[in-house]
């Protein structure tokens, strides 16, 4: 007993350790990925929180990225007047907690061991592969330490409270008539910040259901259609942007092929937790988290089958209920001596996928300050573009490459190419085509004129080497160069 009491003891340390970790990430909030979609957001919802617009170029569209997440940073960005970026250390502050909390929520229903919350949180982060897959709603250590502050965090974390409480209500039968209709707002607000999360958790909830071992009574289903139609009026009721109309939208398959990619590198530790189902569905043929796991098995499958790429969003709901069944299986998967063996297995990979994720401590530390073993793949922060506040005003267009696209919007500015894909944004592909064809090197000077005049730019944001109007253009007058060796001119002719 003193034993198992130390090991608990080094489980909630080893999470206080990587929360810590996770702290510091935060408060130098490497900018990479889509943070800058999220602080654009939060920028265009202050200053209009009725009629937004697109967060990343100057159209009166929809956005799916105007979630309930962003729009409470939003509020709290007004009633604070903090810094977007402020904003979002806050923001990653709380969805972090969100999602610790989730964790051991959920958990805590699926069992009352004491190490099970800790060590299904450490392998959540660790228990992945050698090579690390960095998407959103993926709760690797790494793609964790750049989407903390992205909606899709707080969506997991709303995720497991939501299964933790529909547990209570249907498992344990424990609920009033009033719960289910904050189980429905809590799905819909789940649904609304993040939908691939909100996918993922639903399997959760259908795995809850199917395993009930008693059949719920007429009442309770009705209860359970009452909370789901109040769930589906708010997700019609949104308004910032038409939920039902993502679904017709296109473009999704190319920029998700990637996520079929290289799954033996990527989820290499898994099995692990698929032998950890596998105890599990002995003892009970309908468990939740296996069930769970097959319906995201299934939907990944599909994908891979008929070249639906973006079904490969559904892959943590087969890697989720893998890890914590995992955790389950090392404090509670039978005689003494099975579970020392699977625990002393389990820590043997989870020493594995920690030492697989060290690159993500490039993001704490400086480049000289770790060790050789880990900067040889260090991934260290971006430079920040705040010092074009410095000469623009919000508002301001700008010509400028697609990566840089994604960064000005953060400040302020708008951009003529839409940095990500946009699929509310009609001439989406023609912005892309005009960017296309002004940094192009055998582009008349006339034609880059109409262009930047076609947007309204008001700056042209570009390398040396990157082609567009010369700096000694009488069309335009440099201003700055930057501290990325990128030059800003004013538009003038």
């Amino acid at each position: 007993m003193l034993g198992a009491d130390r090991v608990t003891t080094a489980l909630h340390g080893a999470v206080l350790l990587v929360t810590a970790v996770f702290v510091f990430m935060i408060v130098r909030l490497p900018w990479h990925g889509d943070m800058g979609v999220h602080a654009a957001t939060i920028e265009r919802l202050r200053h209009d929180l009725v009629n937004p617009g697109n967060p990343m170029v100057d159209s009166p569209t929809e956005s799916p990225y105007y979630s309930p997440w962003t729009v409470f940073l939003a509020l709290f960005a007004k009633a604070t007047d903090l810094d977007t970026f402020d904003v979002l250390r806050c923001g990653a502050v709380l969805g972090l907690t969100a999602l610790l909390s989730g964790v051991w929520h959920f958990t805590r229903t699926l069992t009352r061991h004491r190490a099970a919350p800790p060590l299904a949180a450490l392998c959540l982060f660790f228990l992945w592969g050698r090579e690390i897959l960095v998407w959103s709603g993926f709760l690797g250590f790494t793609s964790l330490s750049l989407n903390v502050s992205y909606p899709s965090t707080f969506a997991t974390g709303l995720g497991f409270h939501f299964l933790a409480l529909l547990h209570k209500a249907l498992i344990r039968n424990t609920a009033s008539w009033a719960a289910y209709p904050g189980l429905g707002a809590l799905w819909a607000v789940m649904m609304l910040s993040h939908q691939f999360s909100g996918v993922v958790f639903t399997f959760g909830a259908l795995g809850l259901v199917a395993s009930l071992r008693t059949w719920p009574t007429g009442a309770v289903w009705l209860r359970f259609g009452v909370g789901l139609a109040v769930g589906v009026v708010l997700l019609a009721a949104w308004p910032y942007y038409s939920f039902f109309g993502l679904f017709g939208a296109g473009g999704l398959e190319e920029i998700h092929e990637d996520l079929y990619s290289r799954s033996l590198l990527r989820f290499t530790l898994i099995p692990i937790g698929v032998f950890a189902l596998a105890v599990r569905l002995r003892r009970h043929r309908r468990d939740p988290l296996v069930i769970w796991f097959l319906l995201g098995l299934l939907t990944v499958g599909v994908g891979a089958a008929l070249g639906k790429w973006s079904l490969g969003r559904a892959e943590p709901a087969v890697v989720i209920p893998a890890q914590i069944a995992a955790a389950l299986c090392a404090v509670e998967g039978g005689r003494r001596l099975f579970r020392a063996a699977f625990g002393a297995l389990l820590a043997t990979a989870l020493a594995v996928g920690v030492w697989g994720q060290k690159d993500a401590l490039g993001f704490v530390f400086r480049e000289d300050a770790l060790p050789s073993a880990v900067t040889r793949d260090a991934v260290q922060a971006k430079t920040s573009y705040a010092w074009l506040t410095s000469y623009t005003a919000y508002g301001d267009v700008f010509m400028t490459g697609e990566w840089t696209a994604q960064k000005v919007p953060g400040y302020g500015g708008y951009t003529v190419i839409a940095g990500y894909p946009d699929f509310f944004l009609p001439d989406e592909k023609q912005r892309r085509t005009d960017t296309e064809r002004y940094f192009a090197r055998d582009t008349p000077r006339d034609e880059r004129l109409a262009i930047l005049h076609k947007y309204h730019v008001t700056w042209v944001l570009q390398w040396r080497d990157e082609g567009g109007l010369s700096g000694k253009d009488p069309a335009l007058r440099f201003v700055k160069k930057g501290p990325n060796a990128q030059s800003l001119y004013r538009v003038v002719g």
